[in-house]
């Protein structure tokens, strides 16, 4: 009886082997799919990425709510957030947390994906996730410059800075470090400014956020 109770329960097999293998899914079936949790697809498979915090859904609300103002103001094109899927290339899409498209390049907008994107923003994974902190300030740095993606804006509420990307033949060049107490702005999209201590302010005072030894800090 004791070994029963202590058993570890076993994963629901049956229903996992309905799914194809990783490295062998298609486009299509990843298309397919319909789930809440944010999914990215590379070359047949699939990564399962951390469910946001409260704090990086406030920092994304803000940030949201700005850009979207801007490009309505000036009509400009096309702004959302993800979940949303966005096509690189064949075989890898991705989720940026907020995506832009001008209204130049509105035949890109799908109703399952985008073909890339004019501007796209992350907010990095928090604090003490080495992994996921590399898929964004290095893999997607490559990959988004790779699919042509003019403008990739970094927020970091760990640094506390948001950095602006800007693509100069095929790689990134910085277009501005941006630290608390100054205005992040935009080399595609000028007179579009960020109040840098307003966006990351909900990383400051979310209770319970981690700090960067992992233990909990409250307010």
């Amino acid at each position: 009886m004791e070994k029963l109770l202590n058993r570890q329960p076993e994963p629901t097999w049956a229903i996992a082997h309905l799914f194809p293998a990783q490295g062998t899914w298609s486009e299509d079936e990843y298309l397919d799919l319909r789930t809440n949790r944010l999914l990215e697809f590379s070359d047949g498979y699939l990564e399962v990425l951390p469910m946001p915090t409260t704090s990086h859904q406030q920092i994304v609300a803000y940030l949201y709510g700005l850009l979207l103002a801007f490009v309505t103001t000036h009509d400009l094109g096309t702004v959302l957030f993800a979940p949303l899927r966005v096509r690189l290339w064949r075989g890898k899409f991705r989720e940026p947390a907020l995506v832009f498209m001008g209204k130049e390049h509105g035949n890109r907008i799908h109703e399952q994906f985008w073909n890339g994107a004019d501007l796209a923003m992350e907010v990095v994974s928090g604090e003490g996730e080495d992994e996921d902190r590399r898929r964004d300030l290095v893999l997607k740095r490559r990959e988004y410059a790779r699919a042509k993606i003019g403008e990739y804006w970094m927020i970091d509420p760990r640094e506390q800075r948001i950095t602006v990307l800007r693509l100069a033949g095929k790689t990134y060049a910085v277009y501005g470090q941006f630290a608390k107490g100054e205005k992040a702005t935009s080399a595609l999209l000028p007179g579009f400014v960020v109040d840098v201590t307003a966006a990351l302010r909900p990383a400051e005072r979310t209770p319970g956020r981690r700090t960067r030894n992992g233990k909990s800090k409250r307010r």
